[in-house]
């Protein structure tokens, strides 16, 4: 990427990088981004303003001057360097989510490797907090099924933990329906499929009791998710059935493994 000339960033997205990279509580210290400076051979013309505007003075100033982004890429890529964060290992990604929703705007992104690749441009707010979501980098790390994604990506894109929850628990009743041909939903649904004397949906051959148990214990999970989710967050406003990240993630995963299971369905 050093030998062809990356685009200028606008000034506004700019502001944010800078922002974002000195940010005074989750940012770097002013220590290093003064050494890292003198890495990337952008002169520091500002060291005694506040962070991220030692920055900008400094990005702006080099960028004006050479007309592309190259050394700024430079310390971006140093300044988030695996090695640096061993121990820290939230923080590098939190770091490096919030520097590639500014990148997006350039057509880069920033790996976990600590490299760069080209990516295609975003060309709004949205489309860059969608590629930078922590929680489908989190959901990603887990495996988690496919059909996730399908049913919320743009909630979970923008970390909206409530309705994420939702529409996923939403993919089960019409996976049920989509395998089953019934119209019913919630327990209906569940139960009708699941039914042990005329099972629409199998899991296994039912032939044990151990294969009975496993067939009714998944369709008790299936209930147990739209009691839980399904029911609550239709009937209650957001603001009353708040849901954290790490409930979220919990909870999706529960959602995964249900579909996991029906893949196996015979």
């Amino acid at each position: 990427m050093a030998d062809i000339k990356r685009p200028m960033f606008e000034p506004h997205i700019l502001e944010g990088l800078c922002r974002s990279i000195g940010d005074t509580s989750d940012g770097l210290s002013g220590t290093e981004i003064g050494q890292i400076l003198v890495n990337s051979n952008i002169p520091d013309i500002d060291s005694q303003n506040t962070k991220w505007k030692r920055l900008y003075s400094a990005f702006a100033d080099w960028q004006n001057k050479n007309q592309c982004s190259n050394h700024i890429l430079r310390f971006v890529q140093d300044a988030l360097q695996p090695v640096r964060y061993i121990g820290k290992e939230g923080t590098f990604h939190s770091r490096r989510l919030e520097v590639n929703k500014r990148l997006y705007f350039v057509g880069t992104e920033l790996t976990e490797e600590g490299k760069f690749r080209l990516v295609e441009k975003a060309t709004t707010i949205a489309e860059a907090e969608q590629r930078a979501s922590s929680l489908k980098h989190k959901l990603e790390n887990r495996n988690v099924h496919k059909i996730i994604f399908e049913y919320c990506t743009a909630e979970l894109l923008v970390e909206n933990y409530f309705h994420s929850v939702f529409e996923a628990t939403k993919s089960i009743a019409d996976r049920l329906r989509t395998m089953t041909g019934l119209y019913a939903d919630g327990n209906t649904l569940a139960e009708t499929s699941f039914s042990t004397s005329n099972p629409l949906i199998k899991i296994n051959l039912l032939k044990t009791d151990t294969d009975r148990s496993e067939h009714i214990g998944l369709c008790n999970l299936i209930k147990g998710i739209f009691g839980l989710i399904r029911n609550p967050t239709a009937h209650e406003p957001k603001i009353k059935f708040e849901i954290t990240e790490e409930e979220a993630l919990d909870i999706l995963n529960t959602i995964s493994f249900i579909h996991k299971r029906l893949d196996k369905a015979i």
